[in-house]
């Protein structure tokens, strides 16, 4: 018979800054789960991981307590599996293009995805503007999809590590959503149900990301590959930079569009530098040397895009939604762009329709922001500068607030060599 606590010795215990035990965590998490634990017990436990925070070995075992709360995939697949988690950011559209790439390179593309909150995009929500397309999928449907098709991007099952669905929606409310240990083991124990042989962790940095500092994102990161070595998991971590939208579109339907631009062999130079880098580090971990550049460029992987899209009730070469009401932004002088606040950018898109306050709202799918000039280009006075688009033109004043101080013109610009600042292997 596993070994029973009170939730207010457990609580104590880290509120003095005590380790806890592996079988008060295996408790605490499966109570909680079955409703044993209350939500204020619990709320209570996470405000003292936060402020006391959590052993890489306490971290480890909360995470795979997650995963046991529920099932873990079954994925019977003849090629490596590898998937690729974002911690999210403002214009990162990278999963729509690098599913199909890495999968057109001979990987195996599992990509379990959640949606939008607040000033970050959420890719089921950008897949969702296709006409037909469904992010429900059963199990079954996955695997086979995976065989037939090579990538899959949907839904999480429901069973599906239900102890972070209930935890996350409480740190939500409680002011706990900041906690390291927290945020790694929400995203892995996800990650680990999900079956998948490797995973490439894209961990941003920024005033668009959730991590503002390089040296939060840097902390982040070595937990979530030591979560990630501690299940057996080959992983690796991309630190990269957030404080510009990446690409030119942020919305739905619009980032969607700019996807299949990269996928035919076009598109932002940051969105492909950023798609064939993490291809590259996921084809490393699944033992496969194709160069994902030259598929890329080709366009190549744009055919595994459509069989992708079609796979789940979308339509490829559908006419994407648009936006009723289009506003146009424009050069206060002449000069170079020199900055361009990718949190501002994130905010106004949100505000316009484009993302939800809370996970039951609807949003638009032809809501957003394109950015016509990114920092580095030459403006001119007068000429258009941003577009906002939206179905609701009451929220142009407000999206306008948003930007002010948003961007700046100058006479030059910082250079940016690179979006990756490091990786970090396990």
């Amino acid at each position: 018979m596993a070994e029973q606590f009170a939730a207010v010795d457990v609580i104590r215990a880290k509120r003095d800054g005590k380790r806890l035990t592996d079988s008060q965590i295996d408790w605490v998490i499966d109570a909680y789960t079955r409703g044993v634990v209350a939500d204020e017990q619990m709320s209570a436990l996470a405000m003292a991981i936060f402020l006391n925070g959590m052993e890489s070995a306490e971290t480890a075992r909360w995470t795979r307590a997650m995963v046991a709360s529920g099932e873990r995939l079954s994925l019977s697949v003849d090629k490596p599996t590898v998937d690729k988690h974002s911690t999210g950011g403002v214009g990162d559209k990278i999963t729509l293009p690098l599913a199909p790439l890495v999968a057109a390179c001979g990987a195996a593309v599992p990509q379990l995805s959640g949606r939008g909150l607040g000033h970050t995009g959420g890719t089921l929500d950008k897949l969702e503007s296709i006409p037909g397309w469904r992010a429900q999928l059963t199990t079954e449907e996955i695997a086979e999809q995976l065989n037939k098709v090579g990538a899959v991007v949907c839904a999480a099952t429901e069973g599906l590590a239900p102890a972070d669905r209930k935890l996350y929606a409480l740190r939500d409310v409680t002011g706990t959503v900041e906690a390291i240990p927290l945020i790694a083991s929400s995203i892995m124990s996800k990650k680990i149900a999900e079956g998948a042989d490797a995973l490439v962790l894209d961990v941003k940095f920024g005033s668009g990301a959730f991590m503002k500092s390089a040296d939060d994102a840097r902390r982040l990161a070595e937990a979530l590959v030591g979560i990630g070595v501690d299940h057996g998991l080959k992983v690796s971590a991309l630190l990269t930079d957030m404080s510009v939208p990446l690409g030119r579109a942020v919305g739905n339907a619009l980032e969607v569009a700019e996807s299949v631009d990269v996928l035919r062999g076009g598109g932002p130079a940051d969105v492909v530098e950023l798609t064939v880098a993490l291809a590259r580090e996921m084809l490393s971990l699944a033992g496969i040397s194709t160069d994902p550049a030259a598929v890329l460029s080709s366009g190549g992987a744009y055919d595994t895009w459509a069989q992708m899209i079609s796979a789940q009730g979308g339509d490829p070469e559908a006419e994407l939604p648009r936006a009723e009401h289009v506003h146009v932004v424009e050069a206060p002088e002449d000069g170079v762009l020199a900055t361009l606040d990718a949190y501002a950018v994130g905010v106004a898109g949100w505000r316009l329709g484009a993302g939800r306050a809370r996970k039951e709202d609807p949003v638009q799918a032809g809501a957003g922001v394109l950015c016509l000039a990114k920092p580095g280009e030459e403006v001119r006075k007068g000429e258009p500068l941003l577009e906002l688009h939206t179905d609701t033109p009451d929220a142009i004043p407000a999206a306008l607030r948003d930007l002010e101080g948003g961007y700046t013109v100058a006479g030059s610009a910082p250079v940016r060599d690179s979006l990756v600042l490091d990786v970090i292997r396990g």
